[in-house]
Order: C-alpha cells, then structure tokens, then sequence
C-alpha cells in the first residue's frame, strides 16, 4: 500500500498551502489556500488535477473530507471558491476558533478585493455562509470517526488562535500533516504540542527552514526602540498585520510598554476588524497562552487600554500615532492606502513584523530599500520613509522543525511551504543528520511513499512448539573454577553447559488464496522441497612436530604422522592449549576431533588435501595438519583458533601430554 500526495499548492513557495493526500484509498484535502502575490489563475490550486469519478462533474466524491488547519488566507482562502463554485458539498473540519474566526478574514478579504479595488468576484458572502454551513468543528486530541476507515485527531499547533496540527489514520497507515506551528511560545499563545505517534508520513512547513532566530526579548527590544524613536520624533509607524495573531501579540507588548513609560501616543487598528477580532480572543481565551490564562482573573490581555479605531479621515491628520493596518504584507487594501500616503515622509516609520510572500509591497520592502516602488503602469510610489524588519513570525524556525521531526521520527517527511534552495539546505540535513527520508515536490507534483501494513497471521503447530518449548542442548565447558585463576592447572572436572536454542522467529508465508501463516524455519524448507544449505570454511593448518614421531610412533613416507595414538595425543594437547585461552569456551572432545561453536578440528591424514596451501619441502621434518572447518558466523572465532594451531609448540606441552 502507499500513501499518496499531491502538493497543489506550497510546493517550493509559501502560499496557497493545499495538499490532497489518498492514503489506503481515502482522499483528504488538506488546507485550501490562495496565494497573495498572484491576482491571475495562480492566486488559487489547480483543482482540476484532482482524480474524480467520470459521471461526477463535481468534487463530492473525488475526496473523503478536507481539513483546515487555521484560519489564515494562504490556508483557506480559497475553501468558498471550491465548495460553492467548484461544487465540493462533502464534510470540512477545522477548531472552533477557525470556524469563528475564518468568515471574517474572507468576508475581509472580498470586500478589499471586489468593492475597493473593483476585482471580479470570485465568491460572494453568501458563498462565504453556505461554506461554513459545512464545516464540522473539532477540540483538541478529539479522535473524529470520519467514517468506518479514516479517523482524524486535532493537536495544538501554536502560530494562531485555533491553529492545529492533524492526525490521520486510515488502516494501519497514519501522518501527520502540521499546517503552520510555532514550537516555541509567545506572548499570547503557547507552543505546539504533540504526542509520539507512530507515523508512515510527516508533511511538515519549511518557511524557515534555514533560520535560527536570536533571543526573542532582543527582538522586542529593538522593536520598541524602533517605534519610540519614530514617535517621539514626531513620526507615524504603520504596521502592516493580518488582523488575528501578530495584531494581538505586537498590541500586547506595546501596551504594556506605553504603560511602562507613561506614553500617550495613540495606537489604532484600522477598519475595526481588529477590534472584532480581539472580541474573539477574549472569548476563547482558553486557546492562549499559560501566563494570558493564568492571568485572565485579574486582567483580559485583550482588553487594549490605548488601542482606538482608526478612521479613513485620520490618514493625514498631524501628530505622532502607531498604526495597525490590515493586510499584512501590504498586499492591498487599508495598509497599501496608508503607505502610499505615509512613504514620502522620511519621519514615518514602516515595520515589517513577519514574512512577506514575493510580489507583495512587503517582499520588495524587505528585498532592500527602493526609493521608488511600481505600484502599476500608472502609478509609483516614492519610497523616503524608515524600512524596519524584524521577526515575529509565528513560524518556527529551524532548529524547532528539526525538533520536531526528531521527536516524531515518521519514515517520510515532505516539505511544504518554503522557498526552493532553502528547502534543499532543509531536506539534505533531515536527510544526513535524521537519517529519514524526505522530498521537497514542486507544485502539481505527486509522491508516493509505502504505508504500513499489518496482517493478521496463522501460527504453524511447529513454530509454536519451538518458541514454548525449551530445545535445551548439552556440552562440557572447560572454565576456571570459581577458587581463583590458577585452578585451571588442576584436575578440575568440566562443568556441563547447558544452553536454550529455541527458536524466537519465524517466515511469513503468504500463498495466493491462503490466510498468511508463519512457519518455523525447517518447515519452509519441506514447504518448498529444498535441502539446507549452510556456507562452510576450511583450512588444513600445518603444525611443527619436532621429533615427536620418534616416541613410539612411526611415519609415512611424506614425513606426516598416521598413527591413531600419535594423532589422539595431539588434539589432547591441542584441547589442553585451547583451554587455557578459552576459559569461558565451550570445548568439546569426541576424542578423534574437537569442537568450539561449529568449528571443527581433527587431525588430517590425507597425502593430498584440498584444503592444504603448502607441500612439506623437509621430509626430515615432521608435520602435522590440523584439518579446520567452520561455519559463516564463526569467522572471527575460527581465526583466532588457527592462529594458535599455527603457533602450536608441541615441546611445550610434551611433558604433561605424552
């Protein structure tokens, strides 16, 4: 079985985040995002390469359900376009702080783009109401029963209010898809948390997959002296933000410095959206941090003391103020009206708080500093004012994705949602560092990797037997005796070695037709009519004799020993020798060989042995040949016990043998 994706969006570029993943025959669509540096057909996923049924003009039944991880635009800015229009009426899950907050960024988002800048529609706010009317909202770690085969399961994701990561499992095949997350905390919400799970797949963000970001507070800190330099100078600062998440977080720190410093410069949000949407945090102050929560009793974070809204009439008026301007990026709409009127004047102050997709004002802002920006052929922008990025992105950095591959360590991990050659530097370190596979799919590209399957199995009455049944095995060991070292000298009798063989594995047999089973390893071979083959190794070692042959023994003509009782005396010193270095050895005598594990020694008597690398040149020498032979797992023991035979004396052992 294999798991299926294909990236539809986010694939080598951050935006329009949409991955459609058939995982053991299910098809989820994760996220369903519009890009904010395009205004033609790339702006939204190539819907069409998603495989339907031939009678089915529509999308019902091309997908099992879609997920939505947050409420951002590059996320599901696009869902009432594809379920409306595209004709998708199937099931839709998201959190609650989703379902209540994504309406109004795309009712935002409509109304910037068809009343303000006379775009054509591509959805209405009807179509925005009858999408939400599909939505399925779900807690965290709520295990969501799909159907009989795919259950889903929502994990805190940090980045914004209701972010979440999401679990899928259809069978025995599970992933993890994580949208955009945060695994370090902030101000107002905490970092993503999620248990150790047994993953076939990891579809991870990469927005910041080369960047270790610096300490938090020494971004603050610049922050604020930033803003309070360009006030006190009499300056304006604009703030380009999405309504929800940076808004909140930015707002937060600067309150509590006007407080700190008796400030009375004014702070504004534009158009009240960000007042709305503070509402919403107060209301689901359950999703924000540990300190917003524990505090929660005593004071609302959200409750912005300085904060006012900010009126159109209010561009030009006189006087320092902060600024808080939607879109973020100055893609379009309030914040590209204030910038063009605030640019020209070298007292004013833009601050970039986060990332900036290319195409936008704020890409080109942060790709350097332009004194003239292009805003179409009939319109140029001068550009005098103070350019200050910083980031507070709620995306992790580096060192968090690693984290967090680390610590879920799946078989696969796909990059999403970064730039290409920093995605690249990404995969090759998760790569050589993890030792995990990982891709990085460019847009409209599909990757297959395999699945787990677990299949239920028989159990063959032998293979049973042999791991429930002890297969003891006997042998005599020679080893020190517990009284000290020197006791190997003595007559010490051998101590019988008792061990266990039985088998603890087993073969996966599966036959067409048949329910698989698992044999014992001998039945296999019956099953499959062959003989066991075992690789085996020899060596016909030769060994110096001296004038052992003139002690009651006689010799062949080629000066090798044939005797019986000449050959018994020297395995016995040779058992004798191997015993003294192998103390812990299991020696075994069947008096016309020995035998350690499966190697084999006896004396050779054959004038011209296979195994033999050297003819006997001194036929007034005397020479014996050890005939070696041992098995594949018993190389390195093997060695050892040649390289004693070939330095076997026998004189030195003449007196206590012969």
């Amino acid at each position: 079985m294999a798991i299926d994706s294909l990236v539809l969006g986010a694939g080598q570029e951050v935006g329009k985040s949409c991955v459609v993943v058939t995982i053991n025959g299910k098809r989820i669509m994760f996220d369903c995002g519009m890009h904010m540096g395009h205004l033609d057909h790339q702006r939204y996923p190539d819907f069409s390469l998603i495989p339907k049924p031939e009678p089915d003009p529509n999308f019902d039944h091309a997908l099992t359900c879609i997920i939505i991880t947050h409420f951002h635009l590059d996320h599901v800015g696009a869902l009432p376009y594809f379920t409306e229009v595209c004709g998708y009426r199937g099931p839709i899950y998201m959190t609650y702080p989703t379902k209540a907050l994504a309406p109004i960024m795309l009712e935002d988002y409509r109304k910037v783009m068809v009343e303000r800048r006379g775009e054509e529609e591509q959805f209405s706010s009807d179509h925005i109401a009858e999408c939400m009317k599909k939505v399925i909202p779900v807690d965290l770690k709520q295990t969501v029963q799909v159907d009989k085969d795919l259950q889903i399961r929502a994990y805190y994701a940090g980045h914004v209010l209701g972010a979440a990561m999401f679990y899928a499992k259809v069978g025995d095949a599970a992933m993890v898809y994580t949208g955009d997350y945060n695994m370090t905390p902030d101000r107002h919400l905490g970092a993503a948390q999620i248990e150790r799970l047994n993953l076939d797949l990891l579809i991870s963000e990469s927005t910041y997959g080369t960047t270790i970001r610096d300490s938090k507070y020494a971004r603050e800190r610049e922050f604020l002296r930033a803003v309070h330099k360009c006030v006190a100078g009499g300056g304006k600062v604009l703030i380009p933000t999405f309504a929800l998440g940076r808004a909140q977080e930015l707002c937060i720190l600067l309150e509590d410095y006007w407080e700190r410093m008796n400030l009375k410069v004014p702070i504004y949000f534009s158009a009240g959206l960000t007042l709305q949407a503070n509402m919403y945090y107060k209301m689901l102050i359950s999703w924000t941090s540990q300190k917003v929560k524990e505090t929660y009793s005593t004071r609302n974070a959200f409750d912005f003391k300085n904060a006012h809204k900010f009126d159109r009439s209010m561009i030009n008026a006189p006087g320092p103020c902060v600024l808080f301007a939607t879109p973020g990026m100055i893609s379009g709409g309030f914040s590209l009206e204030v910038f063009k009127h605030w640019a020209p004047s070298e007292m004013n102050l833009v601050t970039l708080p986060g990332y900036c997709v290319a195409g936008t004002i704020g890409h080109k802002l942060m790709s350097g500093k332009p004194t003239k920006i292009d805003l179409d052929k009939d319109t140029q922008i001068d550009v005098r004012c103070q350019i200050h990025h910083l980031s507070f992105s709620p995306h992790t950095d580096a060192k968090g994705i690693m984290d967090l591959i680390k610590f879920l360590s799946p078989k696969n991990v796909i990059l999403v949602h970064g730039e290409k050659p920093k995605m690249a530097t990404l995969k090759g370190k998760i790569q050589s560092e993890l030792g995990i596979q990982c891709h990085d799919p460019a847009n409209n590209e599909t990757v297959s990797i395999s699945s787990t399957h677990y299949v239920k199995a028989l159990a063959s009455d032998a293979f049973i037997r042999s791991c429930s049944n002890p297969n003891f095995k006997f042998s005599k060991g020679s080893q020190e005796d517990e009284h000290g070292s020197n006791s190997r000298n003595n007559n010490f009798t051998p101590r019988l070695r008792v061990s266990d063989e039985r088998v603890a594995e087993g073969v996966l047999v599966m036959e067409r037709n048949k329910k698989a089973k698992v044999v014992h390893q001998d039945e296999l071979l019956l099953m499959l009519g062959e003989k066991k083959h075992q690789v085996q190794f020899a060596y016909c070692c030769p060994v110096d004799i001296g004038h052992l042959g003139e002690t009651k023994s006689s010799t062949t003509n080629d000066g090798q020993l044939c005797k019986s009782e000449t050959c018994s005396r020297l395995l016995r010193q040779l058992s004798a020798k191997l015993s003294n270095e192998f103390s812990q050895g299991n020696i075994q005598d069947f008096e016309d060989h020995l035998q350690v594990e499966s190697f084999h020694v006896s004396i050779c008597l054959k004038n011209n042995c296979p195994y033999r690398l050297m003819d006997v040149q001194n036929k007034s020498q005397e020479v014996a040949f050890f005939c070696c032979s041992w098995g594949m797992a018993d190389e390195k023991l093997a060695w050892k016990i040649i390289s004693i035979c070939q330095n076997f004396n026998v004189h030195q052992h003449k007196q206590g043998c012969l």
